[in-house]
């Protein structure tokens, strides 16, 4: 058996990062990698010093070579570049933010903002810093789900202050406005207050921002899409026809924008009795035959469980990863092949030929 590009990504996710807040992968440190025969060529983004770069180097290495040892493959020739982040492509806009994750639904009700949440908990469980916005500016759900409602709101100047809960940066549009008022906005109207949210706001350095978009093929995708690139979007749905017949939209729209899909997450996929027993609600595993009819990576499920709207109705959300090893493992799952798909995806487009225009 040859060394696949998962195998690879697998070997590197045991490499951890000069700062030892987690592995190169899960930091989204990988920019490109190749995989040709026996050669091996890994690019890395760091801005560790000399001895520790070599030590990563070493450490790449050994960890490729293992993989193919225990394939019983001769060791491959590895070649691995570390590029510092002064050096490296970095978008002009949110310039500290490695990478952009959009969530999107092709229809509301199908726990796209619980999915946005807990893949931003996964990742910081994985070492990783991450943000989240909360971009659905016409039903904003993360004051509650996130327990912002007793903080106040902070800035300096005209730069919204993120607020500083579970180990995550985030922000929201239900804490600028009346939360009685409803959210009705034409479309220059929703451009401008999602793109003030996502470019007024002080994220800092990040390894990733996960951004909750509102259900639907509206204006703030648009707003998103061409207010910075993006390292690509993850697709949520139930796993009934009527939630995967949506979800196929909101993949032609993100295909529409140029947003490359990092997977599908098929949420509510079984229900879990407080016996213990597991129930197929809506039809479980319709988004995975979806992403294969597709030909898109399928991320993995999430059940529901009774405590896991508890946590959201009480803004309480590191408690989901107390609630039983399923729940616990299925988040976990999806962090880890969200951020190989990122690593994937970003090598992508690392070797995509470059455009010129004049």
């Amino acid at each position: 058996m040859a060394l696949s590009d998962s195998m690879l990504l697998d070997a590197l996710s045991c490499v951890p990062s000069p700062d030892s807040r987690g592995d190169i992968v899960s930091l989204g440190r990988v920019r490109r990698f190749h995989i040709n025969g026996t050669d091996v060529c890994v690019e890395l983004e760091d801005d560790a010093n000399a001895n520790m770069a070599e030590a990563m180097i070493q450490s790449v290495s050994e960890a490729i070579r293992q993989a193919a040892e225990d394939l019983g493959q001769e060791p491959p020739t590895v070649s691995v570049d570390i590029v510092k982040t002064s050096e490296s492509e970095r978008r002009e806009v949110l310039p500290g933010v490695r990478h952009v994750i959009a969530v999107g639904a092709g229809k509301g009700g199908v726990g796209k903002s619980t999915v946005s949440t807990l893949l931003a908990l996964g990742l910081t469980r994985r070492g990783a810093s991450c943000g989240l916005l909360d971009g659905d500016i016409y039903g904003p759900s993360m004051s509650t789900m996130l327990g912002l409602d007793d903080i106040e709101t902070t800035a300096r100047g005209n730069t919204l202050l993120p607020f500083d809960v579970h180990g995550l940066r985030s922000m929201t549009i239900g804490k600028l406005v009346d939360p009685d008022k409803p959210m009705i906005w034409r479309g220059p109207m929703a451009h401008k207050a999602f793109s003030q949210l996502l470019l007024q706001t002080d994220w800092g350095e990040l390894d990733y921002l996960i951004v909750d978009l509102p259900p639907g093929t509206g204006d703030v995708p648009l707003s998103l899409a061409q207010a910075l690139p993006l390292s690509g979007s993850v697709i949520v749905c139930t796993p009934q026809r009527v939630a995967l017949d949506d979800a196929r939209r909101a993949v032609g729209m993100f295909g529409e924008l140029g947003i490359p899909i990092l997977g599908i997450v098929e949420n509510m996929s079984w229900f879990i009795a407080d016996d213990g027993r597991e129930y197929d609600l809506f039809g479980r595993g319709g988004a995975v035959g979806m992403a294969e009819d597709m030909g898109l990576p399928f991320l993995g499920p999430l059940p529901l469980h009774v405590d896991m709207r508890k946590h959201a109705d009480a803004g309480t959300p590191l408690q989901n990863f107390d609630i039983c090893d399923d729940v616990t493992d299925a988040i976990d799952y999806l962090a880890s092949t969200l951020v190989k798909q990122v690593a994937v995806q970003s090598s992508r487009a690392s070797d995509a030929p470059g455009i010129s225009m004049s």
